[in-house]
């Protein structure tokens, strides 16, 4: 399941010399591009999604790419290799669409809806759908967010006292502060999950739990970064599955 869409932090892509060197008035002829493309590819050394090993604690190789409107609008794709059994299969396939905008001075938010496909799993249903939102703004030299997601009840998250259809909700907190004149930027997450996707995914009796992450990225050349993040759950720890790791992920943007 995702990142947060998530996992990896985006490394900053630098604007090429040929452009910085393009004369003046050419640069304010050119016209703003009504769509955009972004992408990435990343390897990370433990997939967690909400501070759970989706790769049974083992490498993960993922990649998305993005499709932007001029307006806000915008569509997309994320994957990752996974080990959660045949129900799941070795993939997970992300769609996504939604829009994103500054609502007033300084904050920005962002809604959509995520749908998490498993195109080689076998055996049961695992694919299901998320809306997200979030919103974002500047606290001095720290950059803010706050953001939700609600998954309704669907076949592919259970309630496992009575094998019943279940929802999920998602609340979580980031902060990201980056330190001036430095390609370094440290990072802390606070996650709450009640419903289905609770760490504890098989508990009978407490749907909740509570994921961190604290951590620092920085880019090392042109569109390569590098981020290394401890990552924690509450609830029983088990090896490879829902215990505290230390993860590394080295990522190309473009």
């Amino acid at each position: 399941m995702l990142l947060s869409v998530r996992g990896a932090i985006a490394a900053t892509l630098l604007a090429g010399t040929a452009l910085s060197a393009a004369p003046a008035f050419a640069q304010e002829a050119e016209a703003p591009k009504e769509i955009t493309v972004t992408g990435s590819a990343a390897v990370t050394s433990d997939y967690r999604f909400r501070g759970v090993s989706q790769s049974g604690g083992d490498i993960a190789i993922q990649g998305g790419i993005t499709v932007s409107h001029a307006s806000g609008f915008y569509v997309g794709t994320w994957g990752s290799s996974i080990d959660l059994g045949s129900l799941y299969g070795s993939t997970e396939l992300d769609i996504f669409g939604g829009w994103t905008g500054e609502v007033s001075s300084g904050v920005t938010t962002d809604i959509g809806l995520l749908y998490y496909a498993y195109p080689n799993g076998t055996g049961g249903d695992s694919e299901f759908f998320e809306p997200y939102a979030s919103v974002s703004a500047m606290a001095g030299p720290a950059k803010v967010k706050l953001g939700a997601t609600y998954a309704w009840k669907q076949d592919a998250l259970p309630n496992f006292a009575g094998n019943k259809k279940s929802d999920n909700l998602y609340l979580y907190g980031n902060v990201d502060f980056a330190i001036p004149n430095t390609p370094l930027t440290l990072s802390g997450h606070l996650g709450y999950t009640d419903g289905a996707l609770a760490p504890c995914y098989y508990c009978t009796s407490d749907r909740t739990g509570i994921d961190y992450s604290i951590g620092a990225s920085a880019t090392i050349y042109g569109p390569l970064s590098v981020s290394v993040s401890y990552v924690g759950v509450s609830g029983p720890s088990i090896d490879s599955y829902t215990n505290d790791a230390v993860v590394g992920t080295l990522t190309a943007s473009f």
